[in-house]
C-alpha cells in the first residue's frame, strides 16, 4: 500500500468537501458514467468496460466484475484492466464480462469513514449495484457478480464481500492491504510514515481500534463463515512473493482455513506489490476462478441450503436463526435475520432457475 503525503491530505480534505467525481478516462469499450448516490448526497461517478459483443445483441445479458482500485491514482489503471479482461475474453479464457471500476477517491479503504462524511462501501453495495443493474444488460444476480480488488481494494473486496454473499459469487483479494489487525501496526517494507498512517486511521476509522477491527474483513469472515460455506462462494488470496503485504495475507488465510470457507491462495514468485504481474503470476489458475464463480451451484442467496429450490427447508432454518446474527438467514447481511430476509425468500419461493 503506498500512500505519500499529498494523497493522504486530500483523503483528510475529503472529509469536508468529499470529491465524489473522477475526470473520464478512455480505453477499450471504456465509458464514463455518472448517478445521484443517496448514499452520499452528492453525484457520483464510475467507468464500464463493455465487452466487444455488448452491442452485437439487444438481449444478451452479461456478467459483472467489480473492480476496486488501490489507493494513489484511482484511475491510472482503468484502460490497462479494461485491456486485460477484453484480452482474456477473446483469448477464450473467460466469457464476455462487463467490469465495473468504481471511485473510491485516493485512500477512502472503501469503507464507510465512521464520521459519516464518506460512505463508500454504501455507496458502492447500496447505490452502485442498483445503478448498474439498471443502466447495463447485466446478470443482475449472485451468479453474474465478482468483486475483485487490488492493494486497498483487495481489503474493501474483502469487507465488502465476506459481508454479502448475497450479492457476488466470487470474491478475490490480490495483494490486499491493510490485513493486520492492528493499523498502526505497519508490515515490515511498508512505506507510509507513521505521522501520515495515524493522519489515514483518523480519516477513515476515527482512530477507533474496535472501529477498525468491526469493518476488518477478519472480523467479517468469522460472522459470515457458515453463509460463504452454505453457498460456496469461489474465493481466492494473490499475492506476490516479495509483497510487504504478504505475510498478514498469509495470516488470513489462516484464519480463513480454521473457519472452513473453501479458498484459493497463489503465492507469485518474484513479485512485490504490483496488480498487473500479480495477476499475470496466477496463469490459467487466474482465469478459472472467474469461470468457477459464474457457475456457481448456489446462484439464490435464498436457498439457505442450496438444493436447487427455496422451500420449507429453507424457511425453516431462517425462522430457525430468527434474530440479532450472521447466519445463513440473514440473506441480506444486515446481522439481524427478520422480515426483511423472510420477504426475500418468500419472494424466491420454488425452484431455482
Amino acid at each position: 500500500m503506498r500512500l505519500i503525503a499529498p494523497v493522504l491530505a486530500a483523503v483528510v480534505a475529503s472529509h469536508a468537501f468529499a470529491q465524489w467525481t473522477s475526470p473520464p478516462v478512455t480505453g477499450p469499450g471504456v465509458v464514463y458514467r455518472t448517478f445521484w448516490s443517496p448514499s452520499a448526497q452528492a453525484t457520483v461517478s464510475y467507468h464500464v468496460s463493455l465487452p466487444e459483443s455488448y452491442g452485437s445483441s439487444a438481449s444478451a445479458r452479461f456478467p459483472v466484475v467489480y473492480w476496486l482500485h488501490g489507493s494513489g491514482s484511482p484511475v491510472a489503471g482503468i484502460a490497462p484492466m479494461a485491456s486485460w479482461f477484453r484480452n482474456a475474453t477473446a483469448a477464450g479464457k473467460i466469457p464476455p464480462v462487463i467490469v465495473v471500476f468504481p471511485f473510491g477517491m485516493g485512500a477512502s479503504m472503501w469503507c464507510d469513514s465512521k464520521d459519516g462524511a464518506v460512505p463508500m462501501e454504501s455507496v458502492v453495495i447500496d447505490d452502485l449495484i442498483p445503478e448498474v443493474d439498471a443502466s447495463f444488460r447485466t446478470v443482475a444476480s449472485r451468479r453474474g457478480r465478482v468483486l475483485e480488488g487490488f492493494s486497498m481494494g483487495g481489503a474493501g473486496s474483502g469487507r465488502l464481500g465476506l459481508r454479502r454473499p448475497d450479492l457476488f459469487a466470487g470474491i478475490s483479494l490480490l495483494g490486499a492491504g491493510p490485513m493486520q489487525l492492528d493499523f498502526m501496526d505497519a508490515p515490515k517494507g511498508t512505506d507510509v510514515p507513521p505521522r501520515n498512517r495515524a493522519a489515514l486511521f483518523e480519516a477513515v476509522w476515527g482512530s477507533d481500534p474496535a472501529y477498525y477491527l468491526a469493518e476488518h474483513p477478519w472480523t467479517i469472515a468469522a460472522q459470515r463463515a457458515q453463509a460463504h460455506v452454505a453457498l460456496c462462494t469461489t474465493i481466492r488470496i494473490g499475492v506476490g512473493e516479495l509483497d510487504a503485504m504478504l505475510a498478514p495475507n498469509l495470516d488470513f488465510h489462516g484464519h480463513l482455513t480454521a473457519l472452513g470457507v473453501t479458498h484459493g491462495l497463489t503465492v507469485v514468485p518474484g513479485v512485490g506489490h504490483d496488480p498487473m504481474l500479480t495477476l499475470q503470476g496466477l496463469g490459467e489458475e487466474g482465469w478459472a476462478f472467474y469461470r468457477d464463480a459464474f457457475a456457481t451451484p448456489c446462484p439464490q442467496p435464498a436457498d439457505l441450503d442450496c438444493s436447487g429450490a427455496v422451500d420449507g427447508a429453507d424457511l425453516g432454518q431462517l425462522l430457525g436463526e430468527w434474530g440479532a446474527g450472521h447466519g445463513v438467514g440473514d440473506v441480506n447481511g444486515s446481522g439481524t435475520v427478520d422480515g426483511v430476509d423472510l420477504g426475500i425468500l418468500l419472494a424466491a419461493w420454488g425452484p431455482v432457475a
